[in-house]
């Protein structure tokens, strides 16, 4: 896409924020610390709630749970200690002759808000506490003399920063949307706007900003909210358009007679859910566009066998099949699966990671250079290394979601571009897949394989540690293996060990002092882990004691105990994960996590873990409990934040825009109409770099 022309709108929208009414170089400094350095991030710079004050009323005439404001004088101010961490701040308000207390709990930071014989509005549910009305956590404005005739209106209420007030706040938006509103363009064609029922923008930024009515504030957010997801909808269509249908590869067809050979080497039958996705891999290798499918299944579900045989249909055809893992162990781990499953096959497998010797790289390089390699399997070195593969048929990344969306595509070979297959066993929700991976197709395994053994959960209190190490010690007696895993101290991997070394050591001269254990943890050599894995495989080491470095990828059937210390600390996608270690034999599994929930969210988690065995149901839940920003950060993925959408809340209008997006492209995949023209440099201003997005002209 060619560099926007000068544009005199936008050179406007773009005035440092210093320059506008009511700025000024010291406010500038503070409205830097929440990302507004322009007029247009001040106008896009959105209510994180709204205050309701057309009916501020006396206090005479609150009725009991009936949402109301009130204004009044600060006549007191308490704020008591209830115990660590607790407290309970008291705000007394007089109006007229009436008393009202607000109060709020374990929130002493407000203290500083509050001043006696300040004047300050409250909206919020009142209650009568004896004799005296009460409202718990209202919202809090503190007025300003410039705020006196505050009645018949809906506040706006922004996200602030130490040095500016909401009053203030108020003020600089208010003026900016009146000087500068006109200034922004409309992206969509008015036929495209009544179509779909949304407000005009010029209209839209004054209503979210100062609505007249709640009608007319859900109408500007809705307006917002859409627009910014069919940019972010359109940009992954774009991707999808440009990674398929304008690109080559390789067709891998596999006839009944590959298809027999393959099966003959996978010493189990599979699935329904399994050759149900290999039945869309399948369909996809064929074609002469590349495949840019995610498999998802739950741990356990098999979704290595699934690649296999989509590796093993490329070499069917005379290709290559390259394999990259998150980390050592998973790509040494595949290595050995692969091996002993290919044992009998005239089938070369090759593993490539950071700590071959020169002389190695060199050797396996020319191998696959060659040909001679069929399967390459590695880590991110993998990329570093600048491979020359003969002809690279297919690439399967395994644990998508630990790679960036940049990561992906670049492995090329012969003009060609190869398939894609990515695999993540932490399973997605909807509407993350549909936003971070919206250019990839989705095949989902829900089944475990026959035979699987179920894992028992248990949240285990204080008073039961000595019960739990005694059944633990019981299974080990028995010939079986366990794992006991460290919590996480902080987020270097320095925190990490040190606190896997104090419970090795713990572990080691007490619970476990009769067993052989042994350690690993992310800071030890790749030898070092590669060695520990091997004993743990051959029964060597009875428990491992680890940080989350097993979260995925180990495969030891033999280990079916598993203690988790500091469960507290884990999201529930990684629980999830770590307990996905154990039962992966004929033998049952057994988890007890040790927490101390802080949180009635942190108790939630632990106790849904313990109750439920499906990811795909955790991982709702826990995008639910936590938000998409701790699950799959969109900076994680190199993308930039939404402003105003929210994953969670508006699932409907993401699913509309899904359909539009994909719908428009179809008919017009470079955007070349002239009604596209604004909504094409939007798209590619926001998301070009970070999807790669090609010229669109």
């Amino acid at each position: 896409m060619s560099t926007p022309s000068a544009n005199p709108s936008l050179e406007r929208l773009r005035t440092p924020v210093q320059y506008l009414k009511g700025v000024g170089p010291h406010r500038a400094e503070k409205l830097a610390r929440l990302n507004i350095f322009t007029a247009l991030d001040l106008l896009f710079f959105f209510p994180r709630d709204y205050q309701d004050v057309r009916d501020v009323i006396p206090i005479a005439q609150l009725v009991e749970d009936e949402p109301a404001s009130i204004i009044g004088i600060v006549e007191e101010v308490t704020l008591r200690n209830t115990g660590p961490g607790r407290s309970i701040l008291g705000v007394l308000i007089r109006s007229d002759d009436q008393y009202l207390r607000a109060v709020w709990f374990n929130q002493p930071f407000l203290r500083r808000r509050f001043n006696e014989g300040t004047r300050v509005l409250l909206s919020g549910k009142p209650t009568m506490n004896g004799l005296r009305w009460e409202m718990a956590h209202p919202i809090a404005d503190v007025l300003e003399e410039a705020q006196e005739e505050i009645g018949g209106k809906i506040l706006p209420i922004y996200p602030l920063t130490e040095g500016i007030r909401q009053g203030a706040m108020r003020r600089l938006v208010h003026l900016t949307v009146e000087e500068y509103r006109k200034e922004i363009e409309e992206v969509l064609p008015q036929s495209f706007l009544d179509e779909h029922g949304l407000m005009p923008v010029h209209h839209a930024i004054q209503q979210i900003h100062s609505p007249d009515d709640h009608e007319s504030k859900a109408a500007a957010q809705r307006r917002f909210i859409y627009q910014e997801l069919l940019v972010l909808q359109l940009a992954l269509a774009v991707r999808r358009y440009q990674l398929t249908a304008s690109r080559h590869s390789l067709p891998i067809p596999i006839d009944g007679r590959i298809d027999d050979r393959i099966r003959r080497l996978i010493p189990f039958e599979l699935t329904e859910a399994q050759n149900q996705a290999v039945a869309e891999v399948t369909q996809d290798l064929a074609r002469d566009v590349p495949m840019n499918r995610m498999l998802q299944g739950d741990v356990g579900s098999g979704k290595t066998i699934v690649a296999l045989y989509a590796m093993l249909a490329a070499v069917a055809a005379g290709s290559q099949a390259a394999m990259m893992a998150p980390t050592e162990v998973l790509a040494r781990q595949h290595a050995r699966t692969l091996g002993k499953l290919l044992a009998q096959a005239q089938v070369k497998v090759g593993l490539l990671t950071g700590t071959l010797t020169d002389r190695q790289r060199r050797e396996l390089l020319a191998e696959v250079a060659s040909g001679e390699v069929q399967l390459l399997i590695g880590t991110q070195a993998m990329i570093a290394s600048q491979i020359e593969f003969k002809q690279l048929g297919l690439v399967v990344i395994d644990e998508q979601h630990k790679f960036g969306v940049r990561q992906r595509g670049l492995l090329r070979s012969a003009g060609l571009d190869p398939h894609y297959l990515v695999m993540t066993a932490t399973p997605i929700p909807r509407t993350i897949a549909m936003s971070l991976f919206g250019d990839l197709d989705v095949s989902s395994i829900r089944e475990a394989p026959p035979g699987r053994q179920p894992v028992h959960t248990y949240i285990g209190a204080e008073e039961e540690r000595e019960k739990w190490w005694e059944f633990f010690r019981k299974k080990l007696r028995e010939g079986r293996q366990g794992y006991v895993v460290a919590p996480l101290v902080d987020e270097s991997s320095t925190g990490d060990s040190a606190s896997a070394e104090q419970l090795m050591e713990s572990l080691s001269n007490g619970e476990l002092e009769e067993f052989r254990l042994r350690l690993l943890h992310g800071r030890m050599s790749a030898e070092e882990k590669e060695e520990t894995m091997r004993l743990f495989n051959d029964g060597e080491i009875q428990t491992l004691v680890s940080t989350s470095v097993i979260e995925v990828g180990v495969d030891v059937p033999n280990a079916v105990v598993m203690t988790i210390e500091g469960g507290e600390r884990f999201g529930l996608a990684q629980l999830h994960q770590l307990r996905g270690r154990i039962s992966r034999g004929s033998h049952a599994g057994f988890l007890c996590i040790f927490a101390d929930p802080k949180s009635d969210q942190s108790r939630e988690r632990l106790e849904a873990l313990a109750k439920s065995t499906d990811g795909f149901e955790l991982a709702e839940l826990d995008f639910r409990l936590r938000g998409p920003g701790d699950l799959f950060g969109f900076k994680q993925h190199g993308m930039p934040p939404l402003r105003i959408a929210d994953l969670q809340r508006d699932a409907e209008l993401l699913e509309k825009a899904r359909t539009d997006a994909r719908s428009i492209i179809a008919a017009d995949p470079a955007l070349a109409d002239a009604k596209w023209e604004k909504l094409r440099r939007m798209v590619f201003i926001r998301y070009g770099k970070s999807l790669e997005i090609g010229d669109l002209a």
